[in-house]
């Protein structure tokens, strides 16, 4: 080798390594706060990324909280967005009322996503709702409009609570509300099992059955009967909304929830993953994370 062509190899690798090491602390480095919703409910949100790039916010799951995240809070790929998460009510550090109006009415859970939009000062911000968020997305735009926000993206999002759209696990949602220990615990063990087609390695898996101990069984209750207000979010809304579904979801019905969106709104654009369960931002995190940049790009641009 050459002492010029060796030297172009050593700066590469040196630029290279500032480039890793430059990501590694964008990666490490986040931001936590608490804000207060309407009701008086404490929120954590956490922000990480580019403070100037375009904002996402993501909204986790039924017995979630922003660890959900993982993989796309470390995904290179989009460290160049301003990444906005924050724990639901009734889960992970965020305040767990007792009251079960509290978790019935979306109009509560629209409130809250307006609060950690209004108060992280977000422009424009693009929605990834998964699961629940899905139908706190909703509960939004019937609520706020999508006046505030540059698109929304539903990750095997609830539609609606409905027989034709929710699989149906009466024994898994009877015992995750059960009052004996044993029985809540393996009921939101099998709960968290039926999200994957492909299970997770097993550090990921235990994290996230631990993230579900942590979540309210007054909202575990509750949540059931949650009014969502798909069908005046959906069919008023303007921004560009996308949905992406694993084909092999056991939880919500892919097919059925994406024909009842389209039917509220034509415009709408889908994805399905054919070797994806519930969660294919955890199950395909390099694909979901492409696409998710792809459509952060394209809303923003308008």
């Amino acid at each position: 080798m050459s002492r010029s062509t060796f030297r172009h190899a050593l700066y590469a690798l040196v630029a290279t390594g500032a480039m890793l090491l430059a990501s590694s602390a964008a990666v490490a480095e986040t931001q936590s706060y608490n804000v207060t919703t309407p009701d008086g409910v404490t929120l954590a949100v956490q922000e990480s990324g580019n403070p100037d790039g375009p904002a996402v916010v993501f909204i986790h799951g039924l017995l979630g909280s922003h660890l959900d995240w993982d993989p796309q809070l470390k995904s290179p790929e989009l460290q160049r967005y301003r990444l906005i998460t924050y724990d639901l009510r009734g889960h992970g550090l965020s305040g767990k009322p007792t009251d079960a109006a509290a978790y019935r009415d979306g109009q509560h859970w629209a409130d809250d996503l307006a609060t950690v939009i209004q108060s992280s000062h977000a422009r424009r911000p693009v929605l990834v709702g998964w699961s629940l968020g899905g139908a706190v997305i909703s509960n939004y735009l019937a609520a706020y409009g999508d006046g505030q926000i540059a698109g929304a993206l539903y990750v095997d999002g609830v539609i609606e609570l409905k027989a034709d759209q929710i699989v149906a696990h009466p024994a898994v949602y009877r015992d995750m509300i059960s009052p004996d220990l044993k029985t809540h615990l393996d009921g939101e063990r099998t709960f968290l099992g039926l999200c994957f087609h492909a299970q997770p390695d097993k550090p990921t898996f235990e994290r996230l059955l631990a993230n579900a101990a942590m979540a309210s069984w007054d909202m575990q209750s509750a949540v059931q009967s949650m009014s969502v207000a798909a069908s005046e979010g959906l069919s008023k809304t303007h921004a560009p909304i996308l949905l992406i579904y694993g084909a092999g979801d056991a939880l919500v019905k892919a097919q059925p929830a994406i024909a009842r969106a389209k039917e509220l709104n034509p415009h709408i654009q889908s994805k399905l993953y054919a070797n994806s369960g519930h969660a294919p931002f955890i199950e395909e995190p390099d694909r979901f994370n492409h696409d998710l940049s792809a459509f952060v790009d394209s809303a923003s641009a308008h």
